[in-house]
Formats: C-alpha cells, structure tokens, sequence
C-alpha cells in the first residue's frame, strides 16, 4: 500500500472537516462543500473494505463492512435520541426499517440487476442466502410488527420487561448467525456459479500483508465515522431541502440512511458486476441483520436514561411493504439463481417505500 493516496488522505481529510464543521451553522456553499467530502469518504471506505475482505476472505469481509456501518449508525441514533427528546422517539424504527428496506430491496435488487445484465442469469447458494432470509424476517416481525400488537404498553411500544426479551433474543440470534457464517457452514456464503458449483479464489492479484489489511481496516473505521458524522453535520441542509419540498420531516431520516448505506451499496454492485452475487446478498442481508440485531439491545440498554416513549412498531402500510418484501424475497431466494425481472421487482419496492415516504 502506498503511504499516500486519495484513499489514505480522504478519510483523515474528512475527518478533519467533520471536526471543523460540527456544531457549526453553515451557509449552502459550505454544505455543498461538505457533500463532496462526503462522496470520497464514502469511495473510500468501499476500497477499504475491500482491502480487508481480500485478506480476510468471505464471508468475513462482508461481515467486517456490516457490522461497522451498523455500530456507528446505533451511535448515532442514541445520540440524537438523547438529545432530541420525545420528539425522536420513533427515530430508532425509523431508521432501522429504512435500513431494513434499502438492503433487502434496494441493494438486493440493483445488484441482481447489474449482475444480471452483465452475466444474463446470476447464482448463489439458496442455503446460506436462505438463512440469512430467515433470521432477518425473525427479527423484524419480532423487534417491528410484535410491539404494534402487544397491549402492557399504551401505543406500538415494549414494555420495559419485552423490550429486554425482544434485545437478548436479538442479541443471540445475530451471534448465532456470526458463528454459522464464519464457522462450521461458512461454505453456505461462499459464491456459486448459476449451476451451484462454487467460484474459485482471485489468482491474479495476491492478498494484501496484515499490515497493509491493519491500516484499511482503520481507514475504513475512519472513513465510516466521517461518513456518519458529516451526514449529521448535512441533516439541518437536508431537513430545510425536505420541508421546502413539502416531505414529511421522517423523510429525513430516509436520506440519512441511504447516505450512511452508500459503501455497502456500491461493494454490492461490484461484487455483482464480477458474478459474486453471494457477496452482494451477504452484504445486504447482513446489513439488515445487523441494524435489527444491534440496534435494540442498544436501545435497551439506552433507554434506561432516554426516559421517553419508545415507539417501535409498525403502522399498517409499512408492515404490508415489510410482508411483500418477504414473500418476493423467498420468491428470489428459492431457485438459487435470479434474472433482471427479480432485482427489477426488489427495486419496484424500494420505489413504492421511498414515494410513500415522501406521501404517506
């Protein structure tokens, strides 16, 4: 690795921004500014995540970008729920079903349709991807559609004693997925060939040294908390955009999200522009897990000093779109390969999710 390129130096540059520019009110120049910052902080943190990935291999390296991503996301969620009051309260399942919505058919549909483009039909392991299908339903209808249904609590709300069951439940269920994925059934989230035979390790380029897989992972960690931190910095520029454009404050939290899951994004789509498909579906369902299952053990645990309402569950349209969302992505995951028409379906969805953000 070289000791000085655009990867190396925008993360600390962004960094150094985000330092400069927090708690700052800034004119529209600045915040034009910032969001060019933002981009090569976010391209950067793609590269290294690759890096590590190389290293480290599959499924490890998808799991080292969704796990990351998703610590820093619940730091940010607490502390805006601390410092907004009962007015965040809803905030947290906000920003998880955005997440959960924008990986299970925003990234699992573009990339299916680049992958698809590209090879024409795209293959991956129906096993592993189906696993990881479940766990992310469990925990969505248990953490997002139960509270909504419960009656200790007034509104869609745990009480103190669920929210614990629902945090521990989601706590052993995301380790118990870790283990299987990096463990005894690791070949489970390995990539296939369309025929299910599996794809053999890149030979052309050799794995990069632990020291060179050491920096990237702390570059990328640095880059992921600038990308967080620098959209906290762009939301009162969002928020003015949103209102301006007549969109319901929630909407913010959308753009929020979509911004903080822009890495995974694009690794997804070049996994599956190289006929990795697995590792895009690692990525995408992974990130979901991940949002669900750390996000309300923390929660919890924060709730203790919040103090406020906690709304958790979902109103009516949006558990429809979570059930077609998992009835089509069964539908997708079944045959072990998928064509355009699927990931055109997945990203119909997303279509739907955002418009009726914008008018619900």
């Amino acid at each position: 690795m070289k000791a000085l390129t655009w990867t190396t130096a925008a993360p600390v540059v962004a960094l150094v921004v985000l330092v400069a520019a927090w708690g700052r009110d800034l004119p529209t120049a600045l915040l034009l500014a910032l969001a060019v910052v933002l981009a090569a902080a976010v391209l950067s943190a793609v590269h290294h995540a690759e890096v590590v990935a190389h290293r480290v291999g599959e499924p490890f390296g998808s799991l080292v970008l969704a796990v990351a991503v998703t610590v820093i996301e619940v730091a940010l969620i607490v502390t805006l729920m601390v410092s907004g009051g009962d007015k965040t309260s809803a905030l947290a399942r906000d920003t998880v079903f955005a997440a959960l919505m924008i990986t299970c058919n925003g990234i699992v549909g573009l990339s299916i349709v680049v992958g698809a483009s590209r090879h024409r039909i795209v293959g991956f392991n129906a096993e592993g991807t189906g696993a990881a299908l479940a766990m992310v339903t469990t925990l969505a209808v248990l953490t997002l559609v139960v509270p909504t249904f419960t009656t200790s609590a007034s509104g869609p709300e745990f009480s103190s004693s669920q929210l614990t069951f629902a945090a521990i439940v989601s706590l052993l269920l995301y380790g118990m997925f870790v283990l299987t994925q990096s463990g005894q059934h690791r070949d489970f989230f390995l990539p296939v060939h369309q025929d299910g035979s599996p794809v053999a390790p890149e030979e052309h380029a050799s794995p990069p040294t632990t020291r060179d897989a050491l920096t990237s992972l702390g570059l990328l960690l640095v880059s992921l908390v600038a990308v967080v931190g620098l959209a906290k910095v762009e939301s009162p520029g969002i928020e003015a955009t949103v209102r301006a454009a007549g969109f319901p404050d929630s909407f913010v939290g959308v753009v929020i999200a979509l911004v903080v899951l822009l890495p995974e994004t694009i690794a997804a789509v070049r996994s599956a522009r190289w006929n990795r498909l697995q590792i895009s579906l690692n990525l995408a369902l992974g990130s979901a897990m991940a949002s669900i299952g750390l996000t309300i053990p923390t929660i919890a645990i924060a709730s203790i000093w919040l103090g406020g309402p906690l709304t958790l569950g979902l109103g009516d349209v949006q558990m429809v779109l979570l059930g077609l969302t998992v009835v089509v992505s069964i539908l997708t995951v079944v045959p072990g390969r998928a064509i355009r028409l699927q990931g055109g379906v997945h990203l119909a969805l997303l279509a739907a999710f955002l418009f009726l953000a914008v008018q619900p």
